[in-house]
Order: structure tokens, then sequence, then C-alpha cells
């Protein structure tokens, strides 16, 4: 038996917590997305954070602050953050988004969907850390654009507890004669979106027990909005109606991503788990 999907739409609805001009939590069992509206010389800190960080900015720029450095950071630019304390303030008016993991137990707490997980996540494997990277934790910066590919839309990066695919911008609507309805076993998937509406299908494995079944879902969602997705679930997302802009989110990093060489685009950067075969995706589609 699986638990319900996250649907937060944070475009019409109060903030979470009273923080720059506002800041939306959502939570699935390992990770934690905070979405923050922000105006320029807004400061988003942390005082102590207990393991790795994203920091992903769709538009306006900021100055981010962490482990004794500093990165003047552009839009549409990734950056990840160390351990410890750190600062992001705001160049100007837009959307900052932060990738923690669960082990920021107070932002957990806080999500609008915290209670989806009082009883855990059936089915959803555990936050287990992955090496360090061998350079030690520090900022590490990338401008998204520099990995476009022409033959996918993907941007994946991955530290040691979070991957984060950073999709190209879909300029007109998805056609509906090309969609890509999967499901993952063992994970969840966090869908963000930073432009457009989406609709997200959704639907339920059924079980032998038929007190269990859910209907089909297509729901629809403006931005900033944020799906979570169960594992098992089937899903497929769609933007409509103009250009949209969507965001995933998996913690752990995940295992088959990281075995298609050059898909995960700093992957030099963050070993992978001693004694893991990655022989087993081979093959495997990329979805």
């Amino acid at each position: 038996m699986t638990y319900d999907a996250t649907y937060a739409r944070h475009h019409e609805s109060p903030p979470h917590i009273e923080e720059a001009h506002g800041t939306w939590i959502t939570r699935g069992a390992n990770f934690v997305i905070a979405v923050s509206r922000v105006a320029a010389g807004d400061v988003l800190a942390r005082a102590d954070n207990p393991d790795e960080s994203i920091v992903f900015l769709p538009d306006a720029g900021a100055l981010i602050e962490a482990g004794g450095a500093a990165v003047d950071a552009a839009g549409e630019t990734l950056t990840i953050v160390p351990p410890g304390a750190s600062r992001v303030t705001a160049r100007a008016a837009g959307l900052v988004v932060r990738v923690f993991s669960t082990r920021a137990a107070d932002l957990a707490a806080a999500a609008g969907n915290a209670a989806v997980y009082a009883n855990g996540a059936p089915g959803a494997a555990p936050l287990v850390a992955w090496p360090d990277p061998p350079g030690g934790f520090r900022l590490r910066h990338y401008r998204v654009a520099d990995f476009d590919r022409p033959d996918s839309q993907m941007r994946i990066f991955r530290s040691t507890n979070l991957m984060i695919n950073v999709l190209k911008r879909r300029p007109v609507a998805r056609d509906v004669t090309k969609l890509s309805p999967h499901s993952h076993a063992d994970f969840e998937q966090g869908s963000l979106a930073v432009a457009g509406t989406y609709v997200h299908h959704l639907r339920w494995p059924w079980t032998p027990d038929m007190t269990t079944w859910k209907s089909d879902v297509a729901a629809e969602m403006g931005s900033p909005s944020v799906l979570v997705v169960p594992p098992k679930v089937i899903h497929t997302s769609r933007n409509v109606g103009g250009p949209g802009w969507l965001v995933d989110i998996f913690s752990p990093p995940r295992l088959d991503f990281s075995a298609k060489p050059g898909l995960v685009c700093n992957a030099d950067e963050y070993p992978l788990p001693p004694g893991v075969d990655l022989s087993a995706f081979a093959g495997a589609s990329a979805a």
C-alpha cells in the first residue's frame, strides 16, 4: 500500500513560513524543497545545516556564501552548498529554490505536507549518503546552459544526498503523442514547476486489495508548484497553454541515471558508493 501524492500549489496558497517575501516548503521521504519569493536584499540563511544542500536560481541572481567562500550567482544557475552555515542574498526580485535532505529536520517539520509522512513513506528507500567528494565539501557552482546536449532535455547534477534534473524549458505545449509515462520502484520524484502550467497524470497500480485502489488523476498546477510522486505510481507531465519549465528532484541520487556515461553533468566530482554494480541498469530508459 502506498501513500498519497502531494499537489502543492504555491501559486495559490499562502507561504508556510514568513521568510523573505514568503517561503513555501514541501517535503518528500528524503528531500525538502523550499521555494522563496524574494526582492533585492532579502536574505535566506541557515545557521548549521547538517549536510549538503542545493540552491537553484531560475531567474534573479544572488550572492551565495558558505564554507568561507562566496559565489556571485546569476539566474539559471545551480550551486551545491556544503554543510554548515550558509547565506543567500538576493540581487533582484524573483524566485530562489533551495533543496535539502530531510536531515534538515526543522524544514521537514514545517512542510505544508508534513502530515503525509506521519507514518513514514512505505516503499521508499531510505536516505543513505554517498561518499564525500574527494576534493572536500565546498561551494560548487554550475551555469546550467553550459551542459545542454542536443540529444537530451536533461541537465542532471548530483551531490552526496540529492539529485536534481533541471530540464530544458519547453517553449510550446508538449506533444501529447510523445509523453513518457513511467514509474520508480523504490523512490519518489519531486517535480517543481517554476514557469508555466502543467497537467500531471498519475495512475496507481492495482493491488489484490480493491479497497486500496485509487482513481487516475490529471492535476493541473501553475507555477510555482511541487508534485511529489510516491514509488510505483505511473506518472507523466505536460505543459499546457504555452511555455513551461520543470525541475525534477530525487534523494538519494539515482543509480540508473548515474550508470549512463555523460548523463550526470558533475559525476566526476562525486564518486559512486563502493561496491555498486551499475550493470543492472544497462539498457534502462532515462525517465
